[in-house]
């Protein structure tokens, strides 16, 4: 499934923080600083809590991660994006001379992010802030400077204060399925009048304009995203990623659990993935790559040719799609 995997054990390790008995002066002085985050970034605490959980459980996956400057200068040598990653050699180099960190603590990812919310070296030196006045910006050991750097990045990515990310619907047997996409958004009141409603069977109204979210197809999981969601899939490409992380934040605020939609939603793994995108592109139909995974060009790939072949064009595949193709 597309959405819950790693919510169940994000949940459980957040509520294990919350009911922790030797955590608790702890999450109280959490508190305060994201109440310090959203008044000057205007950024709520649940969308930097869920960023930090899903990048590194509050700080438990760091452990394994290994020095970046091996993973950045592999990657300047390489022949795909090298002008990136040398760009992000020398600012890891910066880190280092501005005394943010020291070189035993220039631990990363794969592709040289550092800190409990994973930032590139760049992003460190331009959104990191020393919220805890040390004289560093330490993304590794300080909950303050994680909570108002976190913040600060993504009121960069262009976070509107008070205003919604994501919402779960109901929507209709039928409608303009193809409507159903992240780069189209609509009125609310022109949703309502395709038949889609809140969670609540409410008919959708207003001016506000949002994208109809359907990760797993008409018959899955219906969303919402407003122009705030705009801001996930600028800190990861993955639309997984991203609807993985908005949902944590509003189960965060108290939401319920999601529905789990309509109907019966055919499941897609690796090897079937595969195997589409193989027949989509032997038909013309641009996936971007072959390799299993049913991103946003995927998920455009499928849907032209579900307009092509007069199917639902909801973006998700289906056993009728992959006959008609074949």
């Amino acid at each position: 499934m597309l959405l819950l995997a790693d919510i169940r054990r994000i949940l459980q390790a957040i509520g294990d923080v919350a009911s922790s008995q030797s955590r608790r002066p702890q999450a109280q002085q959490r508190a305060a600083e994201f109440r310090r985050a959203e008044k000057k970034y205007g950024v709520p605490g649940t969308i930097i809590t869920a960023f930090w959980a899903l990048e590194s459980d509050f700080g438990a996956g760091t452990s394994k991660q290994t020095q970046i400057f091996n993973s950045l200068a592999t990657l300047a040598y390489d022949c795909r994006r090298p002008e990136l990653f040398r760009g992000e050699l020398i600012s890891a180099m910066k880190i280092i001379d501005r005394g943010y960190l020291t070189l035993p603590r220039m631990v990363g990812s794969w592709a040289g992010e550092l800190g409990q919310t994973q930032f590139l070296p760049s992003h460190y030196l331009e959104y990191a802030v020393d919220a805890d006045g040390d004289g560093r910006r330490d993304l590794i050991r300080s909950d303050a400077d994680i909570i108002q750097s976190t913040a600060s990045f993504i009121k960069h990515l262009g976070w509107k204060r008070g205003e919604p990310w994501l919402q779960e619907v109901q929507v209709p047997t039928r409608m303009p399925w193809r409507e159903a996409d992240l780069a189209i958004k609509h009125p609310l009141s022109k949703l309502g009048a395709w038949g889609v409603k809140d969670r609540n069977g409410r008919a959708l109204k207003g001016d506000a304009r949002a994208a109809l979210l359907l990760p797993m197809g008409r018959n899955g999981p219906a969303f919402i995203a407003y122009r705030n969601f705009d801001i996930y899939p600028q800190w990861n490409q993955s639309l997984n990623y991203a609807t993985t992380a908005a949902y944590l934040a509003t189960r965060l605020t108290g939401v319920p659990r999601y529905r789990a939609g309509r109907g019966a939603v055919e499941e897609f793994g690796y090897k079937r993935i595969l195997a589409l995108q193989e027949q989509l592109n032997k038909r013309g139909f641009d996936t971007g790559g072959i390799d299993g995974k049913h991103g946003v060009k995927s998920r455009a790939a499928v849907k032209a040719a579900q307009i092509k072949f007069g199917l639902p064009a909801d973006s998700y595949p289906s056993s009728e799609l992959v006959r008609r193709l074949r």
